[in-house]
């Protein structure tokens, strides 16, 4: 939960709050009501579950006229700094308990509390407004303009001929829908007030994330009318909706303009119910902001890596799952992902993203199928597997060994030298350290990268359990690993050996990748004094409140900000920037080091989680961050709702929790 109370400045209310349908649309924006990114809408819906996301209604005008005066109730930035009207001193709180909801005052007795929440099952976004203390107004009326666009969701909307005004428009005026554009979806909006057709274009509004990001940054909108509701009557509802189709359920409602003011009220109660009691069902708030992600994809379930712009990536997925399905024991969604994805192997490589609707698999990941694999273990760890299931996902990470060990596409292959897993072309990025700008690769990391390497072994390790055959290549790549991969100087780990596949050729720059030697995996690589030097270099060089830096400040190529153009962005993305996922894998390695006592357990939450649930209440509000700067103040960047970032502090939280109950 986040309570924001007044006095507001304008860096709070512009956290970020998020509402997710369960079919990859949202609803999202921010505490002030300010859209900064062209993310932010009402009525973003998935036309192909879970892509072929569209926004529809990017927001609202709201206001309240009473005795001649207009309270307004929403603001807006417009073209190039003007924020208009200003709420900041009307805005009283903000709580996303059990959902965004705001209080605003309009004069010294009277308050509007307005909510917003989107029903899972059905995909609708529900907006709600009740007076309080407004004995004293006269005659106060609701007054809401619904401001639509049409696009994809990565696009910008401008002023155009070609948008369709027409409203289609129930008996008593209460619901209305807009198509506007053709072969879009229809949109509906179903209130307990009346329309009023206006039709208008507001133009220019500024989305400054946009502009941070050195993207286009203005927009224009249309408004087709006005919906007006009297106070006197209660409360006012208005419920957003569209008819999309491919996995994504028409919504009830979409296109009838045969419901009454009275129906949607209730239908608004029975929303507002069902999604009250689903997510208490679900349990901690850490559990309630995980279910975002888990979403519909064809008949089962995927994992979206974060929001608002990723979508379902293979590397992301597999080491979300841990903490958000695994940990948290909703294995049936679990399995059903391991199994869906299971279906997409090729030559022992899953790809990194999994493929839309006609889209060509992308196979461009050394670890995405490793990661797999320990997910597969933990999965099959919980015996919830049917002997059926067991089977079937053991032959999958068998399959990948077997294509790993025969080798496959970018030079992915085991070296027969040391029996460790050799990758990477020029021009290609296949470890997690993905950036690239055009042709140019920013961490290429071709060769043996310590991280796939623990990642290979923890692969043959796992599967030795149910087949022998493995247990001899992981007991040769692993005394490999401790022969070549330690540095004298530091006894730390290389971040890379032979690399660009020269023989004996290493890269010494200190990166958080040697901390899966230690932690995060099932099967540490390192013990005793080998383990605590590579926890004692990442503490000391790379940790920070909110995750590891991706390269030490003591490096040429150090970046300590993450921002600007497209160019500076990716620049700085793995060289520098904090990454907050790699906690979890941090304080596991450091309690292996320095001991799983429940003293151990107290400090690692004090010192390490406590940022992170601080955090919880800044930037993407109940969520983690993507990323950081590596440079203090460590200001969150990248997408403020992040997919692994949420599981591993589950999954640690889940470890640190048996270790209190004496099962480590």
């Amino acid at each position: 939960m986040t309570c924001i109370e007044s006095p507001l400045d304008l860096a709070r209310l512009e956290d970020e709050w998020f509402e997710a349908d369960g079919f990859g649309g949202f609803a999202s924006g921010t505490v002030g009501m300010l859209r900064t990114r062209r993310y932010h809408a009402l009525l973003l819906a998935a036309t192909r579950a879970p892509g072929g996301r569209m926004v529809l209604v990017n927001g609202i005008e709201a206001w309240v006229e009473a005795g001649g005066q207009r309270y307004p109730l929403t603001m807006q930035r417009y073209a190039p700094e003007v924020i208009y009207p200003d709420l900041r001193g009307s805005l009283v709180s903000f709580d996303t308990t059990p959902w965004p909801t705001w209080r605003i005052r309009l004069d010294s007795q009277a308050t509007v509390i307005a909510d917003v929440f989107v029903g899972k099952t059905t995909g609708e976004t529900v907006l709600r407004w009740r007076l309080e203390g407004g004995n004293g107004l006269d005659a106060p009326m609701l007054k809401v303009r619904p401001l639509l666009s049409g696009r994809d969701y990565h696009a910008l909307h401008h002023e155009n001929p070609a948008f369709d005004f027409t409203a289609q428009v129930s008996v008593d005026r209460s619901c209305a829908s807009w198509q506007p554009y053709r072969g879009l979806p229809v949109v509906q909006a179903a209130t307990t007030g009346g329309y009023t057709h206006a039709p208008d274009w507001y133009r220019h509004f500024r989305y400054v994330r946009e502009q941070e990001r050195g993207l286009d940054c203005d927009e224009d909108l249309a408004t087709p009318g006005v919906f007006s509701f009297d106070f006197a009557r209660g409360e006012a509802v208005m419920i957003l909706s569209a008819s999309v189709t491919s996995g994504t359920p028409a919504t009830a409602g979409v296109s009838d303009t045969t419901r009454t003011a009275a129906q949607t009220a209730a239908r608004a109660t029975d929303l507002a119910t069902t999604e009250r009691e689903r997510r208490a069902a679900l349990g901690s708030r850490l559990q309630r902001s995980a279910d975002a992600y888990v979403v519909t994809r064809n008949e089962g379930r995927t994992i979206l890596a974060g929001f608002p712009w990723f979508t379902d990536w293979g590397r992301d997925t597999f080491i979300a799952m841990r903490g958000l399905l695994i940990a948290s024991n909703r294995l049936d969604d679990a399995e059903a992902i391991l199994l869906e994805w299971s279906g997409t192997l090729s030559d022992g490589m899953l790809p990194n993203r999994f493929p839309d609707y006609g889209d060509a698999p992308e196979y461009n990941s050394v670890d995405a199928s490793l990661w797999f694999v320990v997910a597969v273990h933990d999965y099959l760890a919980t015996r919830h597997a049917s002997d059926a299931t067991r089977a079937h996902l053991q032959q999958a990470a068998e399959a990948i060994l077997t294509g790993y060990t025969n080798g496959t596409r970018f030079g992915i292959g085991v070296c027969t030298d040391d029996g460790l897993l050799r990758a990477g072309i020029p021009g290609v990025q296949l470890t997690w350290m993905d950036a690239k700008v055009g042709d140019w690769v920013v961490t290429p990391r071709i060769g043996k990268p310590v991280e796939v390497q623990a990642l290979w072994i923890n692969a043959l390790r796992i599967a030795s359990a149910w087949n022998p055959q493995w247990r001899e290549p992981a007991e040769r790549a692993t005394l490999a690993f401790r022969q070549r991969f330690v540095d004298v100087d530091t006894q730390a780990l290389f971040d890379n050996v032979d690399v660009d596949h020269v023989a004996g050729r290493v890269d010494r720059a200190v990166r958080p990748n040697q901390i899966f030697a230690v932690g995060g995996l099932p099967f540490p690589l390192l013990e005793g004094a080998a383990a605590r030097a590579v926890v004692s270099q990442v503490e000391a060089q790379l940790l920070t409140p909110l995750g590891l830096r991706s390269l030490a400040p003591s490096d040429s190529a150090y970046r300590g900000h993450y921002g600007g153009a497209p160019l500076e962005r990716d620049g700085a993305y793995h060289q520098g920037t904090v990454w907050l996922w790699l906690i979890g894998p941090f304080v596991e390695a450091w309690l292996r080091v320095n001991g799983a006592t429940s003293e151990n357990v107290a400090q690692a939450r004090a010192r390490f989680l406590a940022p992170l649930y601080a955090h919880l209440d800044r930037a993407g509000l109940d969520h983690l961050s993507e990323i950081a700067d590596g440079d203090a103040p460590h200001a969150p960047a990248g997408t403020p709702f992040q997919a692994w970032s949420l599981g591993e502090l589950l999954r640690v939280e889940s470890l640190l929790a048996r270790v209190e109950h004496g099962g480590a």
